[in-house]
């Protein structure tokens, strides 16, 4: 079950980033899906549904905004690797 949310933005904002009003909702979707689940308040799946992209494109996404999918560290992975 979908909700709307209303969220007043200054129309010289909209202007600026020259954007219609749907554009602009779409953008807000995705940017507000990619910091929750960026801070790891969605799963991907999740995130995926509130910006209204299949979850691949919600992937590819992330790496287009340099949003990491995975919490992993370098030298955990390494450890993992080594069986440490």
């Amino acid at each position: 079950m979908e909700e709307a949310l209303v969220i007043q933005v200054p129309g010289e904002i909209r202007q600026m980033l020259n954007r219609t009003p749907e554009e602009l909702a779409r953008d807000m979707r995705l940017y507000s899906a990619l910091m929750l689940f960026r801070l790891g308040k969605l799963s991907s799946g999740a995130a995926a549904e509130m910006a209204g992209v299949p979850r691949v494109m919600f992937l590819d996404l992330c790496a287009e905004y340099d949003t990491p999918v995975s919490q992993i560290t370098g030298d955990d992975l390494r450890r993992e690797l080594s069986g440490a």
